[in-house]
């Protein structure tokens, strides 16, 4: 999910590499990230603010929130799938 839109640099990027990235957790992973379409979105940002409480200050949303509320902005916060590499 990016928090800070759709034109931070790091989504900005993925979009140019046509979701090609790489993954460095203890070692590196090729993979390809989805963007999720809008309409599947709110569901997701609903449970990441749930789980990220670092989040909450950068969605204009509360945590609580109906699942509505949460559709209404999710065209304006990419949220990603993580993908084995191609």
């Amino acid at each position: 999910m990016a928090m800070l839109g759709k034109t931070t640099n790091w989504v900005l990027n993925v979009r140019a590499a046509d979701g090609r990235a790489v993954l460095r957790h203890g070692r590196r992973a090729s993979v390809r990230l989805v963007e999720v379409e809008p309409a599947a979105r709110a569901p997701v940002l609903r449970r990441y603010l749930a789980r990220a409480p670092g989040a909450r200050p950068h969605v204009p949303v509360d945590r609580h929130a109906p699942l509505e509320e949460f559709e209404r902005i999710a065209a304006g916060i990419p949220v990603y799938r993580v993908t084995a590499a191609r």
